[in-house]
């Protein structure tokens, strides 16, 4: 009987590993990722949508609006944490706080209909299509406002343990937000 070399067994099982890792949306996911400004976030954000996404921009968009819309509700559950009245450790943080939690609920708004405005856009060659499309990218943008405005606002007068856990929260959200914005931006540029 004949021995295979120990380095085509290793060989045959690195090709099997990869092929059961790597499918063909997860690897449209992570090229389409890389236009992003945290393609890495994306692709963790993203790869578990590769079954519904496909090889379909639009939906890879709708779905990275729709991540951004729930970790950014996560993040406004978070920052509601410290405006809490029972939580008095927590409640001296006042006003900035509170304005950040406002702007954290109008960025989910915000996410949530561009969400649902792409996912009821008609087809590119429709006449409202651009319009659509320019609400899309409008809401976007401005729940990434909401985010950095939220981040501005924490000032000194929020104290530094405060500051550093709601400042790590909204600093992803804003992250996943701006890669949602480049997804949609490529969606309009690909008509």
């Amino acid at each position: 009987m004949a021995t295979i070399p120990h380095f085509l067994i290793l060989s045959l099982f690195i090709c099997t590993v990869h092929s059961a890792t790597s499918s063909p949306p997860t690897d449209f996911i992570r090229s389409s990722c890389r236009i992003t400004r945290y393609p890495d976030l994306c692709l963790q954000s993203l790869a578990t949508y590769g079954p519904a996404v496909q090889r379909n921009p639009r939906e890879l968009a709708r779905f990275a609006l729709t991540v951004s819309a729930e970790r950014a509700r996560s993040a406004a559950s978070f920052v509601g944490q410290f405006c809490d009245k029972s939580n008095q450790a927590h409640y001296r943080a006042g006003g900035p706080v509170r304005d950040c939690l406002e702007n954290m609920a109008d960025s989910v708004d915000r996410l949530k209909e561009a969400a649902d405005e792409l996912a009821r856009m008609g087809r590119t060659s429709s006449a409202a299509y651009k319009f659509h499309m320019s609400n899309v990218q409008t809401w976007c943008s401005a729940a990434l406002t909401d985010e950095n405005t939220c981040l501005d606002g924490l000032g000194k007068n929020v104290e530094p343990a405060t500051r550093s856990a709601i400042r790590k929260k909204v600093v992803e959200v804003a992250q996943v937000t701006s890669n949602a914005l480049a997804l949609v931006n490529r969606v309009s540029g690909s008509k």
